[in-house]
């Protein structure tokens, strides 16, 4: 699927985005109607269900379930993000998260080589598990920068960049998302999707990244999370 494509249809965006977000953590998938779903074993212990642009018709049936569990979560692709949280409020339910983006990037702009450490005292290590490949940057046994990427058709979805506090500032998320790039390239990848808090936005733009829509986060509870780290 192109760039292009992906863009005009967001419903296919989040679908890709979602399979290969379930594929670097090794989620349980369903449907809830026409809209994926993933099982959040290890963190909630229930189900979020992924939807974009829904209708008011799907979103109240959407809203009905979300309602029924404080750890359910319905998480809503967007481009008015205004509208979603009204429609949230009518159906008695939060808006826990409203800062993070999906983004994507034609994979051709981006480095194909294996990136090089000019620090001595980092060390970097890539692995492949499950068909998730993984790229870590440790200073002696502590980790510094990790991230993984998965690949769904010609898709590579990027998941977990995290930069540890001690070692921000220093490059490093740049450095995994070329080092996860060059893994990628050994699939025939064309596009790169991920999604992105506040912060992550700045260095993936910085990388030649665009913002496709806005993400909501919506659930009974109060309790809000970060998809792409969390």
């Amino acid at each position: 699927m192109s760039q292009e494509t992906l863009v005009e249809d967001i419903t296919g965006l989040f679908q890709v985005w979602v399979a290969g977000w379930a594929g670097c953590r090794g989620y349980r998938t369903s449907t809830e109607g026409r809209f994926p779903a993933v099982l959040r074993a290890d963190t909630s212990g229930d189900w979020e269900v992924f939807a974009s642009e829904p209708t008011p018709e799907e979103f109240a049936e959407l809203a009905a379930k979300t309602a029924e569990a404080p750890a359910r979560v319905l998480t809503v692709l967007t481009h008015d993000p205004a509208r979603f949280t009204a429609l949230a409020a009518k159906h008695g339910l939060n808006v826990t998260s409203d800062s993070q983006t999906m983004m994507i990037v034609d994979m051709e702009t981006q480095d194909a080589e294996d990136p090089w450490l000019s620090d001595d005292d980092l060390s970097l290590s890539t692995f492949e598990q499950d068909g998730v490949h993984y790229a870590e940057v440790r200073s002696g046994d502590d980790i510094a920068a990790s991230g993984r990427v998965f690949v769904v058709g010609d898709t590579a979805v990027f998941d977990k960049i995290i930069t540890e506090p001690a070692f921000q500032r220093r490059g490093l998320g740049s450095f995994i998302m070329r080092a996860l790039a060059a893994q990628a390239f050994g699939h025939d990848v064309r596009t790169g999707l991920l999604l992105a808090s506040a912060d992550g936005q700045k260095l993936y733009s910085h990388l030649g990244w665009t913002t496709v829509a806005r993400v909501l986060m919506i659930s009974a509870s109060h309790d809000g999370a970060d998809l792409s780290l969390s």
